[in-house]
């Protein structure tokens, strides 16, 4: 870590001039980098909502070692372009903490940024393996499992529940849909289900009538989808409307509500991988009710995972009686911290130990039901 900005850091986290004997309190900033503006900045909007909760709660109790929690807000657009462009504002503010990115291309971007330059980044959604595979990271982890997770466990509810006769395994093309298409196309494969499609779309675009025409002559009967919820919503209606009634699976970046506007009565019966809803758990009626007096809702994809991530960040601030980001880091690479999504602890390269997805169905009333 750069000593000139760990010192900076310090002094403005802390609010000490070391060795001068003057203490001046100021507040801890932490950053939440994700969407403000573009195509899914619902998924922004869900982590806000988990780390302004957090942050709130923990300056009602006192904040850190009497220290109030600043949030400071940065745009990435979810696109990876701007990952590191977002990094090196957070750099530039001298802010040492991290809760994002929300989207897995930014944070590939972003992650060697803020490890470079020692800021202690936790992403509670980005969920592609090569946000961390193979980069020998400090300070980058995550509060959310991996698509090789939650693909091969996508493909067990497929094969086990569904027993399709063809597949069609369809992506935008980015880092995290192509990563987890891939990984449930591999698991098919391997239980010897005909993945008759494997195929990449252009996110953004209106019209994907050639790709329905292709499964609908392939003779498909089941479509996985890996990416985001504007296209997934309109691959489902534009299938409804040229008759290929067929059953459509996703990951956790179609789980939006936003899918209904676009999808329609389309949506209905969608199946969909995600964190389990830890919003149903009795020891965490009393954080659901904080976010229910500020009419946020607890119960979305990642929300409480990015309470999680912001949880285990004050943690380490608490035990280690430090804002420095390196014994923050440390700190979460030796120990297991206790989080609104349970106990977490984090392998050597930042990735949790131990995550589940569950499988749920989705309505168009917006609800969802879990059926595994």
């Amino acid at each position: 870590m750069n000593k000139s900005f760990r010192f900076t850091l310090l002094a403005s986290a802390m609010g000490i001039a070391m060795g001068m004997g003057v203490a001046q309190a100021e507040n801890i900033k932490i950053a939440v980098v994700g969407p403000l503006t573009g195509p899914v900045t619902q998924y922004g909007d869900m982590v806000r909502e988990g780390v302004r909760t957090a942050v709130e709660m923990t300056n009602a109790a006192g904040g850190v070692d009497g220290k109030q929690i600043e949030l400071v807000e940065v745009d990435d657009a979810c696109e990876p372009k701007q990952g590191p462009i977002a990094a090196n504002s957070v750099v530039n503010q001298k802010i040492g903490f991290v809760v994002g990115p929300v989207c897995s291309g930014a944070t590939v971007g972003g992650a060697a940024v803020y490890d470079e330059q020692g800021v202690v980044m936790v992403t509670p959604s980005a969920t592609a393996p090569n946000v961390t595979d193979g980069k020998n990271f400090t300070f980058v982890f995550r509060t959310i499992g991996r698509d090789d997770q939650q693909g091969p466990a996508a493909a067990k509810y497929i094969i086990d529940s569904v027993k399709p006769k063809k597949v069609a395994v369809l992506h935008d093309k980015q880092s995290y849909g192509q990563g987890i298409a891939s990984a449930v196309q591999d698991n098919l494969k391997k239980a010897n289900i005909d993945v008759v499609l494997f195929e990449g779309i252009n996110a953004g675009e209106s019209d994907y009538s050639s790709i329905i025409t292709k499964m609908k002559s392939q003779g498909v009967d089941f479509v996985y989808y890996g990416g985001y919820h504007p296209e997934m919503g309109l691959l489902m209606r534009q299938a409804a409307e040229q008759g290929l009634k067929v059953k459509f699976m996703g990951p956790e970046g179609s789980g939006n509500p936003e899918i209904n506007a676009i999808a329609g009565d389309a949506v209905e019966g969608m199946l969909l991988t995600l964190p389990a809803d830890y919003s149903s758990l009795p020891e965490n009626q009393e954080i659901v009710k904080a976010f229910t007096e500020k009419g946020r809702n607890a119960a979305g994809a990642f929300q409480l995972t990015s309470y999680a991530a912001t949880q285990a960040i004050i943690k380490a601030m608490l035990e280690t009686k430090s804002t420095d980001p390196e014994k923050v880091a440390e700190y979460l690479h030796a120990n297991s911290v206790p989080t609104v999504i349970g106990d977490l602890s984090w392998n050597e390269q930042g990735d949790l130990k131990d995550f589940k997805f569950d499988i749920y169905t989705w309505h168009k009333d917006g609800s969802k039901t879990a059926v595994q």
